[in-house]
């Protein structure tokens, strides 16, 4: 495998790993090997009226030189209908060629899906969708006493002066235990990078937090003025986590928050599965405080805006 696929693989893994983070068991694999996937996507998650399976095979070359192929599976979906949905789909991949597009297009469908059941009358009525939730640990006694975290160094230069900004708000999710493993999110909105320090460090303060194994983080600032982002992350020490955070961050067009998970490390190894958890922790509590739809309002709020521009940020 050459370098260019190398890196078309590791951008197929993260943006499947937050996919099924975000979907849950919408999101199925039908041939991990040979790249295939299917999700099934309603217009409303607790009363669906129209449903379609999207289909789709990953091709080594994706996203940087080719589209995903695709197939859409649905009775009612004919002739005019299904080219106008097709091409819609063909200009999102047209309009943002190289990026991870699926995102895009299952929200394109379901968007699609509301518009023809608002247009349509009565449809048989398939069987819902059943979503299963982590088993998360809820007893308040096993979460930590917070206050402050590790700050990457690439944040200091913009923090050479003395300031009297107030440390935002910070807030602690559920955690997520597996096989001794814990992992646990907290969030703050942030609106500029010195505010990232500050609620890094006020995290940091606390000693149970401190002695994390990992406190993985990710960040997105939108700069108004330049219609673009500000982002960042931080494995510390969990190799490719930050960046599978960061890209669920963006695969939900969440803005102006930071999000840090922390693991505890129980002394078993657990695989790709951290990663599923860190991404659940994350969703969660962006879910829980207003970040982003639940994956039934999304279902009722149809696709998501055109995204600005991204500038990472060293």
């Amino acid at each position: 495998m050459n370098q260019d696929n190398e890196g078309d693989l590791q951008s197929q893994i993260e943006e499947v790993e937050a996919l099924s983070s975000i979907y849950g068991d919408e999101w199925c694999v039908i041939d991990e090997a040979s790249r295939i996937f299917c999700i099934k996507i309603s217009d409303d998650m607790e009363e669906p009226k129209l449903t379609a399976c999207l289909q789709i095979i990953l091709p080594p070359d994706y996203p940087s030189d080719a589209p995903p192929i695709y197939q859409i599976n649905a009775s009612w979906l004919r002739g005019p209908e299904r080219a106008k949905l097709s091409n819609s789909l063909e200009d999102l991949y047209a309009e943002h060629a190289g990026e991870s597009i699926l995102y895009m297009w299952v929200e394109k469908i379901r968007e699609f899906l509301i518009e023809k059941s608002k247009d349509s009358g009565t449809v048989n009525q398939p069987d819902k969708v059943n979503l299963t939730a982590e088993d998360l640990d809820e007893d308040a006694d096993n979460l930590p006493d917070f206050s402050g975290l590790k700050l990457n160094d690439s944040l200091h230069h913009f923090l050479d002066h003395p300031h009297d900004e107030e440390t935002p708000p910070i807030k602690h999710g559920v955690c997520i235990t597996d096989r001794r493993s814990t992992f646990q999110p907290h969030l703050a909105q942030v609106v500029t990078p010195r505010q990232v320090k500050m609620v890094l460090e006020k995290l940091y303060e606390n000693k149970k937090v401190a002695s994390a194994t990992h406190n993985i983080y990710a960040y997105r600032i939108f700069c108004e003025d330049k219609q673009s982002f500000l982002q960042d992350c931080e494995d510390d020490g969990e190799t490719a986590a930050g960046g599978r955070l960061l890209h669920l961050l963006q695969i939900l067009d969440v803005r102006n928050v930071l999000v840090v998970v922390s693991r505890w490390y129980g002394g078993i190894l657990l695989g790709p599965d951290r990663f599923k958890h860190i991404n659940n922790c994350a969703r969660n509590i962006l879910v829980e405080e207003g970040y982003t739809a639940s994956t039934e309002e999304s279902a009722k709020s149809g696709g998501k805006s055109k995204r600005p521009k991204t500038k990472k940020m060293k």
